[in-house]
């Protein structure tokens, strides 16, 4: 048999769902998940097996206008994420359509069909009508002259069998680059700070989500088979640090707890799991920061 091998890279603004979308191509909670915009932020692999095929969906951050130093390292992530994939997808919320962010990125992609494919899937097609559908289609491929179509449900799952199909077929030859039952490359470490930093997202509002970083401290892995995480919570101002702790530390003993089930599930076996939440103003500056998240500094 034949092996087949190759990166997809799956772009697009804020809250298109593409995090949503690798989840439910590999069957697994990858990558962090919010109905916020932004909650990605920084690039991960996903593996999807398929026949002779492994496909590396490589789900990168939102592309958007950056102010801070943490901004423009999550849009460095997700152009780098894409530069080398065989394959771009374009994801496109097509309830939101064609707005200005959505066509700056694709006339970006115009300058890569020449060494890469790029693809377009509408996302949450579901929700919108035919006859909205395909005047959006038509609009985009005006844009970039896309080699291939796709409209999916991330959230319902619709669609993705066949786009799964596609992209299997559409990798080319060569060894695989992972073991079989590899699902990603993300360390558990990182992981442990992004099942945390989801809570965070999940269970605050307005700007604390977007002020705050978490960084795993310790993660031990104890004699019983169990594993000990001990993990800080860094926010900018001293109000985001009430709020994350709540009255008598109610709201991050509740974040704690349902972060400790997830990753109960994910790492299969018993997770202890202290939380720490301290006050660094500027820490979205610090080059430091970004690096211990996954980010390669911008300055």
């Amino acid at each position: 048999m034949t092996t087949k091998c190759g990166f997809v890279a799956i772009v697009g603004a804020p809250n298109a769902g593409k995090s949503t979308l690798l989840n439910r191509m590999t069957g697994a909670k990858l990558s962090i998940v919010s109905p916020k915009a932004q909650t990605t932020r920084f690039r991960v692999l996903g593996i999807l097996m398929r026949g002779p095929s492994q496909v590396l969906l490589v789900d990168t951050p939102g592309i958007f206008k950056p102010k801070r130093r943490l901004d423009r390292a999550m849009v460095a992530a997700a152009w780098t994420g894409a530069q080398d994939a065989d394959t771009i997808i374009l994801l496109v919320d097509a309830k939101a359509g064609l707005t200005d962010s959505v066509r700056e990125i694709a006339e970006r992609l115009k300058d890569r069909q020449a060494t890469q494919s790029v693809w377009l899937v509408l996302n949450k097609a579901d929700l919108v009508s035919p006859a909205t559908l395909l005047p959006l289609v038509a609009g985009l491929n005006a844009l970039v002259p896309f080699s291939e179509t796709y409209m999916v449900s991330a959230a319902t799952g619709d669609g993705v069998d066949e786009l799964q199909d596609a992209l299997a077929a559409a990798v080319p030859e060569g060894p695989w680059l992972y073991p079989e039952d590899d699902l990603t490359d993300l360390p558990d470490r990182l992981l442990a700070a992004e099942i945390v930093r989801e809570q965070i997202f999940l269970q605050t509002h307005e700007e604390v989500p977007y002020a705050a970083t978490v960084e795993t401290e310790s993660f031990q892995e104890r004699k019983d088979g169990s594993v000990r995480i001990e993990a800080t919570v860094y926010v900018a101002r001293p109000n985001h640090k009430a709020i994350l702790i709540g009255a008598k530390g109610a709201r991050i003993r509740d974040i704690g707890a349902k972060a400790r089930a997830q990753l109960t599930h994910l790492l299969e076996r018993p997770v202890h799991l202290f939380l720490n939440v301290k006050e660094r103003a500027g820490w979205d500056e610090e080059g430091a920061r970004l690096r211990a998240i996954g980010l390669e500094d911008p300055q």
